[in-house]
């Protein structure tokens, strides 16, 4: 079996028996196929492969110029592959669980100061329906934290006005409950009195939010939107759907939340992630302790 067909197996293992989104799934077809073509070219087998070998990969990766968080994603497709490997028994250990993934705490994220999501809520215009459709999103991504693959799968039952909170299904088909602020709800109730049954079309009745054309917006038009409020905003920032998220995570910490509860509402697995947005805290501190202390 040649190095492709181990990555095929694999990825139908994730696909039909850990019910893995197909977006993770291409993600990690990709990456694991860039090493199995390393591989290749060292005229070496994946069953044969050692730490030397990942690590190798890995500096590959960084002398073509990708950033330490996508060299960190690759590693992980790799510790993930190898688990699967040993427990299918073919091969008899995990060489890619003795690689320490790289530092990525310096990649900090955009994240919008309360004035600049004040000015992007505001930017949409409430005269036609797309702008009451637009900022119900917007008010409901900084609210709530969720990915914009977890908006766009939204429907109309997934969110309860009466307990103020939105069901959402995040990585891997995990289901997770986030709380809906007032303003938030405010803006989606406006939308779904008024705007959406304008939207309503044939085979889309369940989704949230809809297209001009009565079907279910598409993860890219999350983006264009967004992107055009930016810019009438006069916002300068890179900015994306997920900056909104960090945004939501940031704002949360300063204002004195717990980790955990916010690792709850994020849906991280893994608590470290969440940690980043602690350093986003710590880096704001710095700056504001140099630009005024006298010592600094």
């Amino acid at each position: 079996m040649n190095n492709r067909q181990h990555v095929e197996n694999f990825v139908y293992f994730l696909e039909v028996e850990r019910g893995v989104s197909p977006h993770t799934v291409l993600s990690y077809k990709r990456d694991l196929f860039k090493f199995s073509d390393f591989l290749s070219s060292r005229k070496k087998d994946i069953t044969g492969a050692g730490r030397e070998d990942i690590v190798d990969f890995m500096m590959a990766l960084k002398d073509g110029g990708l950033s330490a968080t996508s060299i960190a994603r690759n590693l992980a497709a790799l510790k993930t592959f190898w688990k699967f490997l040993v427990s299918e028994q073919i091969v008899p250990e995990n060489p890619a669980a003795l690689v320490e993934t790289p530092r990525i705490w310096k990649n900090i994220p955009d994240v919008l100061n309360r004035d600049e999501v004040e000015r992007l809520l505001a930017a949409p215009k409430a005269r036609g329906w797309m702008g009451v459709r637009d900022r119900a999103i917007l008010e409901l991504m900084y609210a709530t934290g969720l990915r914009v693959s977890e908006v766009a799968a939204l429907r109309k039952t997934d969110i309860n006005y009466e307990a103020g909170f939105v069901k959402c299904f995040g990585k891997g088909g995990k289901e997770r409950v986030v709380p809906l602020g007032k303003m938030a709800a405010e803006a989606l109730k406006r939308y779904m009195d008024t705007a959406r049954k304008k939207a309503d079309g044939e085979g889309a009745a369940d989704g949230l939010f809809l297209s001009r054309f009565g079907k279910k917006m598409s993860r890219q038009s999350f983006w264009k939107m967004i992107k055009k409020y930016a810019v009438q905003a006069g916002i300068t920032k890179h900015i994306s759907p997920h900056t909104l998220r960090h945004s939501f995570a940031t704002h949360l910490l300063e204002g004195g939340a717990e980790l955990r509860g916010v690792q709850e509402m994020l849906g991280h697995s893994d608590i470290s992630t969440t940690q980043l947005y602690t350093h986003v805290n710590k880096e704001k501190l710095k700056k504001v302790y140099d630009e005024y202390h006298p010592r600094a």
